[in-house]
């Protein structure tokens, strides 16, 4: 048994096609199947079903598979240590990141991070929370900058900062004329919401109080999955949305008008790292976790928990 088997198998079993896991690891297709045949005489077991398509885990195969991931990113502890020992940030970090935070977070910290830790390849994809999540599972990420909690056994999570919510409204609308807004003051109707899928459309019911009969402005219904857009929507087609506060810091005095804040408690999303439970690169991920902070406003690192209002009840 090998390393390499041990590979092959994980990705076979991510991929569930014999050529694509071939492709993913950079052998041949004979290859990668000789390998894994190789390993299934050696164990004495089946671990994959051929004879359907998709390629099927076994039972059995799901067990050995399990620790063969937990084999391999214990194996990567060694560079880990060397680099440690030397003083040395160096490596692989794959990133995903929800989109509702990606546009406001990441440019600063790109940047950053990059002329600060040259050694590091940073590799970042934009992902809804579930795909995220089971990327995390099956190795393809390494971390993720998700809204938590996500109440999942097999995944980590470090919380970064506590990020508040904002009504931004057309002077149009009713919000218009309140300085300080309660959630109870919310109206039922011209809500501009995000599609199904993301987490954020989620937290905005919450904080709307689970209202069923929430309706969309006039007799338009409007999917997206772009913050943006709502702003957009808002300032073209009046209505009002909730936003999150990064997404608030580049607008124009005009723009910053719309905006209204809630009375305290206020609502807020928390923002976590999240990794697999038996995540390896300890020192990419604290040298990643340090720069987030110093991208964020000191007030969303500081605010204690008694003093937001929990939007996941």
């Amino acid at each position: 048994m090998t390393l390499v088997q041990l590979e092959y198998i994980i990705a076979l079993d991510t991929y569930r096609s014999f050529v694509t896991a071939a492709e993913k690891c950079f052998v041949t297709q004979p290859t990668l199947s000789m390998q894994v045949q190789k390993l299934e005489d050696e164990l004495g077991v089946k671990l994959f079903d051929r004879t359907k398509l998709p390629v099927v885990t076994t039972e059995m195969g799901k067990l050995v598979i399990a620790q063969a991931r937990t084999v391999i990113k214990e194996s990567m502890r060694i560079p880990e240590i060397v680099s440690g020992y030397r003083g040395e940030v160096r490596g692989a970090l794959k990133v995903g990141v929800i989109p509702t935070l990606a546009p406001y977070l990441l440019p600063p910290l790109v940047a950053k991070f990059t002329a600060h830790y040259p050694l590091v390849k940073l590799e970042i994809w934009e992902y809804p929370t579930e795909v995220v999540s089971e990327h995390l599972k099956k190795g393809l990420l390494d971390c993720g900058l998700l809204a938590t909690p996500l109440n999942d056994k097999q995944l980590h999570e470090t919380p970064l900062f506590y990020e508040s919510f904002v009504v931004f409204t057309s002077p149009e609308n009713a919000l218009f004329s309140k300085k300080i807004l309660r959630p109870e003051d919310l109206p039922h109707s011209d809500i501009w919401l995000l599609n199904e899928g993301h987490c954020m459309r989620n937290q905005v019911l919450n904080i709307c109080s689970r209202k069923e009969n929430i309706r969309a402005l006039k007799n338009l219904e409007y999917n997206t999955g772009s913050v943006e857009t709502l702003k957009r929507m808002v300032e073209l087609n009046a209505g009002w949305t909730i936003l999150p506060e990064l997404s608030i810091s580049d607008l124009s005095s005009e723009q910053l008008d719309m905006v209204r804040y809630f009375r305290t408690p206020e609502p807020v999303r928390e923002i976590s790292l999240v990794t697999d439970r038996h995540f390896v690169k300890e020192g990419i991920l604290k040298a990643l976790r340090k720069e987030i902070l110093l991208q964020v406003p000191e007030k969303m690192k500081v605010k204690a928990k008694k003093e937001i209002v929990d939007i996941h009840r």
